[in-house]
């Protein structure tokens, strides 16, 4: 087959190389765990600025999520200071 002979649909377009590059970055990593969909409010100025650094917003407003995750903070209690987790 000729690169003529491939017919471009909304269905099948042409490859993005994003998507490629991605697809072989991720070669040889733990598969990237499954996404929730929720319902979340936040306020609007925080939301405009994810949105003002453009496409993704959402993926990082998820890393800026699991850093302060992975950082083991627990959530005070009662008004103490935050401890790191053991």
């Amino acid at each position: 087959m000729k690169d003529k002979d491939i017919k471009l649909t909304s269905e099948h377009p042409e490859a993005d190389v994003k998507h490629i590059v991605r697809g072989i970055l991720r070669q040889g990593l733990k598969p990237a765990p499954s996404k929730a969909s929720i319902s979340l409010r936040v306020d609007a100025d925080v939301l405009e600025w994810f949105k003002a650094q453009g496409a993704g917003y959402q993926t990082r407003i998820n890393a800026v999520l699991r850093a302060f995750k992975d950082a083991s903070f627990d959530l005070p209690s009662s008004g103490g200071k935050r401890r790191r987790a053991a």
